[in-house]
């Protein structure tokens, strides 16, 4: 099982750039299977672009800093 405050601290280093753009993370989940569950709020939630933003900017980050994270999903 992932460590949930080392998954909040790489989500922390993002969260400065989504609220730049009015948006945000947080944390819902970390599965038995690692998958981080995500929800996007503000911009986030409603941008086309969110699943660029979950997959190439969050879920690529987590993997670079805790490769355990087997995906990302938004919820």
């Amino acid at each position: 099982m992932l460590d949930k405050t080392k998954v909040e601290e790489v989500i922390n280093k993002i969260r400065p750039a989504l609220q730049r753009d009015g948006g945000d993370v947080e944390l819902v989940e970390i599965t038995d299977d690692n998958v981080v569950k995500v929800r996007l709020t503000g911009a986030c939630g409603t941008c086309p672009m969110s699943i660029m933003t979950l997959k190439g900017g969050i879920e690529a980050i987590l993997k670079q800093d805790i490769p355990e994270v087997k995906a990302v999903e938004a919820v």
